[in-house]
């Protein structure tokens, strides 16, 4: 029997004035999944995981994070998740004028109050993890965009995260770079850490994703494990979404989709 999702999202709705982003979406993650999320631009995939950790606030509906309630008014509960709940987004978002190491350090001693000692070794035990510990003393404008891109990663391990997010990570990069992103984050993935994320790169999501995720006009059409989204799509959107991606990234279109 499967144990309590860390994850619970039941019936969220969100507005932009008149504009509905999100519709009557539903999904449970448990410990150790890796969602991928994906579909057309302002299908409302980044607002999503962004209502995972309150950056978006929902109108209706629960949102649930390891045992957390997000959707009452409660800012302890958001101040709670925060720390359970690490965020990588397109823009790597590091401080221009602290070091890598400073950048890694700052939350845990501001959010924990973990002492300086501690702090410096968990980032470099993090930086060390994300394979640049050798930059550590560097700043954010001498590094390349996918070195920067494993610092922010990096940045977000040192709060111990019980789950990752990743809103379009690789999509800021040159496709050079994009790759040393990808391999950090499959290596989360081996070491079992819970991740959500939005991405295009539909061969990491098929080498990682325990399930795939297709949102369109800001509702979940599809979800399936990789070898069925991507052999037996069935929504018409999907397979059109599937037939567009493949084909531009130069891959065969599946049978289903020629």
């Amino acid at each position: 029997m499967r144990t309590e999702p860390i994850i619970r999202i039941e019936k969220i709705n969100k507005w932009y004035d008149h504009f509905q982003v999100l519709t009557d979406i539903d999904l449970d993650v448990h410990q150790g999944e890796r969602i991928v999320i994906c579909g057309p631009s302002g299908s409302g995939k980044s607002t999503l995981i962004r209502c995972i950790n309150h950056l978006e606030k929902v109108q209706q509906g629960t949102i649930v994070v390891n045992g957390i309630e997000l959707t009452g008014h409660q800012r302890k509960n958001v101040d709670a998740v925060r720390r359970e709940v690490g965020m990588v987004f397109q823009q790597f978002n590091l401080f221009p004028h602290l070091t890598v190491l400073q950048n890694c350090m700052l939350a845990p001693m501001h959010s924990k109050g973990v002492d300086k000692a501690e702090a410096e070794a968990t980032a470099m035990k993090y930086l060390k993890r994300v394979r640049i510990p050798e930059q550590a003393a560097k700043y954010p404008s001498q590094l390349s965009g996918g070195q920067q891109q494993r610092v922010a990663i990096a940045r977000a391990l040192c709060m111990n995260p019980k789950v990752m997010l990743f809103d379009e990570p690789t999509s800021a990069l040159d496709p050079e770079m994009v790759k040393e992103v990808l391999d950090t984050m499959i290596s989360l993935a081996e070491d079992g850490m819970t991740m959500l994320c939005v991405t295009h790169e539909m061969g990491f999501a098929r080498s990682v994703a325990d399930r795939v995720i297709f949102m369109a006009d800001g509702r979940i059409l599809e979800e399936a494990p990789p070898a069925k989204f991507f052999s037996k799509p069935e929504h018409p959107k999907l397979q059109a979404f599937l037939g567009q991606i493949l084909s531009s990234h130069g891959h065969t279109p599946t049978p289903e989709l020629a």
